[in-house]
């Protein structure tokens, strides 16, 4: 098992920052250049990354970023799951964690919780199972979310009626100059798919990313909490196009409704663009019947939002993340 890091900060001076090909060499990971990101996108469509990096551990990420100009656009990602990239591709630096920082340890086991330190890295699915195993409650929900705990974090992802923040104490943090922080749960602002880090009561403007996070679950009963996951994944199964590729929910609930029923009462299931369709089985899902492109896809998005908003006067927002050039991709 992998041991959680301990606290440090890192990275040089940003006036000295400025990575060329001959710094490549203080780098353990993998630097890939002019990456098909509809490989590392559950919808299977996109264009590529000028950089793509797979950090081979905390530390590395640190001294990769630490490297970048100031105004280089940096894009992280783990299994993709809620991320669309436009099919002119990316021009700044995507670095997938994918495998990566997924440090999964039980801190401490007291008589009433549990403390589980989870890199960004690992599936939330899998974090619920470890959970399970070592008798802690509260974690199931996770089992329904196709993603990483990074995105979880960043997004405040939740299913079932639970929340990702609902339960974390703590999170480990980078910065753009590769300096790594922890911060408690009350530095953020968190909503519905939403999270902020605040600072004197304004939205803190430099970009950090979520490296890991610190949870705390309930004590529980292993064989209860397996139970109850495998009856939401039987519930996913059922209410869910699992078999063609998809972004999980396109749009976020609005107050007091849910997006899939204005969806499916504006007769747009099974509506379709080019290779994208709106799901017969599930309105707020998208789905790749096969050969959809991004363009297809963002399209079919812009269509649904216009019908919607036209027939009931409600905007549906996006709880995908769109990113990229809408053009041709040039290396």
């Amino acid at each position: 098992m992998m041991c959680v890091p301990s606290i440090h900060k890192t990275g040089i001076p940003a006036a000295n920052r400025q990575m060329g090909a001959d710094d490549m060499s203080v780098l353990s990971g993998e630097m890939r250049f002019n990456e098909p990101m509809s490989q590392h996108t559950s919808w299977r469509a996109g264009g590529k990354a000028k950089r793509f990096y797979i950090p081979a551990d905390e530390q590395d990420l640190a001294r990769m970023l630490s490297g970048l100009p100031d105004s280089e656009q940096v894009y992280v990602v783990g299994l993709g799951s809620n991320l669309l990239v436009r099919d002119g591709g990316v021009q700044g630096t995507v670095i997938g964690l994918h495998a990566r920082l997924n440090a999964l340890q039980l801190i401490e086991h007291t008589d009433g919780d549990g403390l589980v330190y989870a890199g960004a890295g690992v599936p939330c699915a899998k974090m619920a199972r470890f959970a399970a195993r070592n008798n802690l409650a509260g974690a199931e929900f996770l089992t329904g979310i196709p993603g990483t705990i990074g995105g979880a974090l960043a997004m405040n992802a939740g299913c079932y009626g639970a929340e990702t923040w609902q339960t974390v104490k703590r999170v480990r943090v980078v910065g753009h100059h590769g300096e790594i922080h922890e911060r408690m749960a009350d530095q953020y602002q968190v909503g519905y798919r939403s999270v902020r880090l605040m600072q004197g009561g304004d939205t803190f403007a430099r970009p950090e990313w979520f490296v890991g996070g610190y949870f705390s679950w309930m004590r529980g009963d292993q064989s209860e909490s397996r139970q109850k996951m495998k009856e939401l994944l039987a519930r996913r199964v059922n209410s869910q196009p699992l078999n063609l590729p998809n972004a999980g929910s396109v749009f976020r609930n609005p107050p007091g409704d849910h997006a899939a029923r204005l969806i499916q009462a504006c007769g747009l299931k099974g509506c379709a663009i080019g290779g994208a369709m709106v799901s017969p089985k599930h309105a707020n899902f998208i789905v790749n019947t096969g050969q959809a492109s991004a363009t297809d896809i963002e399209t079919l998005i812009l269509l649904v939002q216009d019908k919607v908003e036209s027939a009931t006067g409600i905007t549906l927002v996006p709880e995908v993340r769109i990113i990229g050039d809408a053009g041709r991709f040039t290396a």
